[in-house]
Parts: C-alpha cells; sequence; structure tokens
C-alpha cells in the first residue's frame, strides 16, 4: 500500500484516487457489514449476488492497484513484511477481541506474501512480455478463482475438480485449500489472488512504457488521493472505529 509514484517523482493521481476510491467502498461496505452480521439489522441484498459482486469488486481493486506498487516500491522484501506483521498482529488482535471473527489469512497476510514472493520471484516474471504476465494472470484468476471450493472453473462453473485431499488437513489454508474446521472472517488465500496480483505488476510495466497512458493518470483527485495514500492506516484503524460508533450509537442513541 504505497503511494503511485514513478521514477521520475511524478505521482499517478488517478492510481491513488482509484485507491482511495476502493477504501471508500471498503469503510461503506464494513459499516453495513456489521450493521448486519453484528447487530442484526436486515438487509437481505447484502448477502445476495449484489453484496457479492460488490465485495469482489473492492477486494479485487485492493489487489491490482497492490500489484502496481510493487513496481513503485524501494523494497518489497520490506514492504512484505510489514504488511504481513501488521496481519499477524491483526489476527492476534482478533483472536483476544473477538474470537467469532478471527481472522486467519486476510488480505493483508495475502499483499504481505504477495510482496514478499515478488521480492523472491519478480526478477523471473519480469522475463514475460507484460501483455502476456497480465493476460495471463487475470485468466489463471479467473479460472482458479474456486479453489476454496475445490474446483478449478470459470466462475461458478467447475471444470476440473481438485484433489479432496488437500483439504483435509489445517496447514494448506494460506495456498488456498482450507480445512474442514476452517474459518476466517477474512480471507485471501494464494490461489486465486496471486494471479491478480501478478496482473498489477504487468500492468506497472505496461504504464512505465506508455508516456501518453502516465500523464492521462497524473492528476489529482485531492479528496480521494489523499484517502488513497493513506490506506494502511484507514484499514487497520477502520474497524474499530467502526464498531465503536456503531455500538454507542444502539447504546446510547437507538
Amino acid at each position: 500500500m504505497k503511494t503511485m509514484q514513478t521514477a521520475s517523482g511524478r505521482r499517478l493521481g488517478v492510481l491513488d484516487a482509484a485507491r482511495g476510491f476502493v477504501l471508500l467502498n471498503m469503510l461503506v461496505y464494513h459499516l453495513l457489514y456489521d450493521l448486519v452480521a453484528l447487530f442484526g439489522v436486515r438487509l437481505s441484498w447484502f448477502w445476495e449476488w449484489q453484496g457479492t459482486v460488490w465485495q469482489q469488486f473492492i477486494a479485487c481493486g485492493f489487489i491490482f492497484l497492490s500489484g502496481i506498487s510493487c513496481g513503485f516500491s524501494r523494497s518489497n522484501a520490506r514492504r512484505g513484511a510489514q504488511l504481513l506483521g501488521w496481519g499477524m498482529a491483526l489476527s492476534l488482535g482478533t483472536w483476544l477481541v473477538m474470537p467469532q471473527q478471527i481472522i486467519r489469512f486476510g488480505v493483508l497476510h495475502f499483499l504481505g506474501c504477495a510482496a514478499l514472493l515478488w521480492a523472491l520471484t519478480g526478477r523471473f516474471l519480469e522475463r514475460l512480455p507484460a501483455g502476456v504476465l497480465l493476460t495471463g494472470g487475470l485468466l489463471l484468476f479467473l479460472l482458479t478463482n474456486g479453489t476454496q471450493w475445490g474446483y478449478w472453473g470459470v466462475w461458478r462453473l467447475p471444470l476440473l475438480e481438485l484433489p479432496a485431499g488437500l483439504y483435509t488437513t489445517r496447514w494448506l489454508f494460506p495456498l488456498g485449500f482450507p480445512g474442514p474446521d476452517f474459518y476466517s472472517s477474512d480471507y485471501f488465500p494464494l490461489l486465486p489472488w496471486i494471479f491478480l496480483f501478478w496482473a498489477g505488476t504487468a500492468f506497472h510495466r505496461v504504464l512505465e512504457n506508455a508516456p501518453r497512458l502516465r500523464r492521462a493518470l497524473a492528476p489529482q483527485a485531492p479528496l480521494l488521493s489523499a484517502l488513497g495514500r493513506r490506506t494502511l492506516v484507514v484499514y487497520l484503524l477502520h474497524q474499530p472505529v467502526i464498531y465503536g460508533l456503531v455500538w454507542m450509537w444502539y447504546r446510547f442513541c437507538a
């Protein structure tokens, strides 16, 4: 989660704004999640396809933009270790405070592991043409989207069933193979999300080789861009703040 800035120091304001827009959607989504899941507000559409599409838009936006950020980072190893560390802290916090909402391998865990993997393998993946990695990453993301449910296919249409034995252990959930008693209130395993992340890294290379596109993405959107440049801080603080405000409303005002 890093500022979208080229090697010349010119900030790509539209990408910052895009991250801010996704973050704003996440804030509203989690406000509604707390109201519906924790305080009993009835919003039937939230658990149906409309809510699923909205949640997927937010998740895909964060991960694709984070992949783009890899190209702007001075040290993806340090960035990955930081994100993974915050993810582990979030796991510990939810286990201690709200064990029924524990996060075992959420988006911060994923982004940390993805950045660390890129630090190790990026030099090899960058040998692929950017268009090949971008297109291949998006296609593989779509084909492996059903990994945690035991199949590969096209969206919800299974084409290949995965071996059942992969889902009988407790230790493969980071890869996308959750065991029978696995639960996480936020779950982003490496499969399929790593492919979307790699597609983002490829799009960064597209930007580096397209000066007109960089110029088109330079304009600022002050409020959204400012929000997008503070993604990690907002992400870490938003749920306690939202939950606290909703709890106080129901406790003292409702």
